[in-house]
């Protein structure tokens, strides 16, 4: 990997995108230190040193993490990516439910241009919605539990307004880089700008173990860290092959198939989204218990002491059992066997051993099937590594090895680097003329 970057510098036009890349990186993390309008910065560093892990951040710690801790330092980069990545899911579900949408989809490029504008739209609109729920309970002195400074200078509308037009505004500059990014740089620009986010916080929580436990502790967790990171990078790249033939067919004159591929499925078909999914859905009744925290409800009660701490074994078992549905659910919705097996069809594909058509389908769902069980699994395994830190050594829930957090640094580090190694083979090939 590090052969892979070294390379790359040394190629001029390489060196142009990285540098751009690193150039946009420090612009967005510069905005994720500057607070909003009407932010009283000594309280909210007051209260953020004064909640310990887990339990302030608790119900925050998804976004947290996705704004690489610019939500609770209540910045103009607040909101981070999430409603981009919210509304990216969003619109994924509904292309499968609305006719219109899958049209769109079918029709190349310009139907993909026209889902992304819908994704902006939608994007705008979740960022309004969110900075308002934010700066809502940052103004009742909600945001952080247990704090009662005043985390604004004054609890005016006006205020109000600003700090929620400046946070949407913020959301749309974070999504003007990302496609900087994906134009001028090396890389997807959303998940990069994610992967930035996310190591933000690693130094800091990494330290944090060192202060709490010593280094003993310390040396411990980065030996099982690497060892994860290790076993994630694996699977990460474990995929079931499936052989298909092409028949040879005469089209006019020309002699075309005869060749012979695979279909690749991973292990891990479905990324980082089924962990997204849970947490965001565990979320809805502990931001609704948060909302009704002065009322006696035995609902309210029942929550908060189930359903809001990461450490209780109640928690950690909805989690897993949320993540395995929805890798099953978003995997089921994202390929479809009756679809693929109608294109092999069409252009002579067949599978070696299996008829073309109704088999074909059966026997692509059952592998698929086969195949998400250990995906599933992996993923849920991997999503209560730091809940299992979390009640061991009271750790924070973002704990670095681990969960949302070690998906995307492998994934997104992974994925551009593969970019980098295809741009520079191409300007590396001399072929048969020297």
């Amino acid at each position: 990997m590090l052969g892979a970057f070294a390379s790359a510098f040394r190629t001029p036009d390489l060196r142009k995108k990285l540098l751009f890349v690193l150039m946009v990186i420090v612009i967005f993390r510069a905005g994720s230190q500057i607070p909003a309008p009407g932010v009283d910065v000594a309280n909210v560093q007051e209260c953020i040193n004064g909640v310990k892990s887990g339990s302030g951040q608790g119900l925050y710690n998804l976004v947290n993490l996705f704004s690489g801790g610019a939500l609770l330092k209540l910045t103009i980069f607040a909101l981070g990516i999430m409603p981009y990545i919210t509304a990216s899911i969003i619109l994924q579900l509904l292309v499968v439910v609305i006719p219109r949408l899958e049209a769109l989809k079918n029709e190349g490029q310009a139907g993909q241009t026209k889902i992304t504008q819908y994704t902006r739209y939608l994007t705008l609109g979740l960022a309004v919605l969110q900075a308002t729920g934010i700066v809502a309970l940052a103004r009742s002195k909600n945001l952080l539990q247990g704090c009662s400074q005043d985390l604004l200078h004054d609890d005016s509308t006006k205020t109000f307004l600003v700090m929620v037009v400046t946070m949407t505004a913020g959301t749309a500059v974070i999504m003007w880089l990302g496609e900087l990014i994906t134009e001028r740089g090396i890389g997807n620009g959303m998940s990069i700008l994610i992967f930035t986010q996310v190591i933000a916080t690693f130094p800091a929580t990494m330290w944090s173990v060192k202060q709490d436990h010593g280094w003993w502790m310390f040396t411990i967790v980065t030996v099982i860290g690497l060892a994860i990171m290790a076993a994630v990078i694996f699977i990460e790249q474990a995929q079931r092959r499936i052989p298909v033939q092409y028949a040879r067919r005469m089209v006019g004159r020309r002699m075309f198939g005869g060749s012979s591929t695979y279909i690749p499925l991973k292990v891990n078909q479905a990324g980082v989204i089924p962990v997204i999914f849970a947490s965001s859905l565990l979320y809805l009744p502990a931001m609704a218990a948060q909302f009704n925290q002065n009322s006696k409800s035995r609902w309210v009660t029942w929550i908060n002491d189930y359903l809001v701490r990461g450490d209780h074994p109640l928690y950690m078992a909805v989690f897993f059992l949320l993540i395995v549905f929805f890798t099953y659910f978003y995997v089921s919705i994202t390929f479809n066997p009756h679809e693929v097996a109608d294109n092999m069809k069409k252009y002579g594909g067949f599978i070696p051993g299996i008829r073309a058509g109704k088999p074909t389908e059966d026997y692509l769902s059952y592998v698929l099937s086969r195949i998400t069980l250990p995906g599933s699994l992996y993923l849920g395994l991997i999503a209560l590594i730091p809940l299992i830190a979390l009640a061991l050594i009271n750790a924070n829930q973002n704990f670095p090895f681990g969960g949302t957090s070690i998906l995307i640094m492998v994934g997104v580090a992974l994925d551009t680097v593969k970019q980098i190694e295809s741009q520079l083979q191409q300007r590396n090939y001399e072929g048969f003329l020297r």
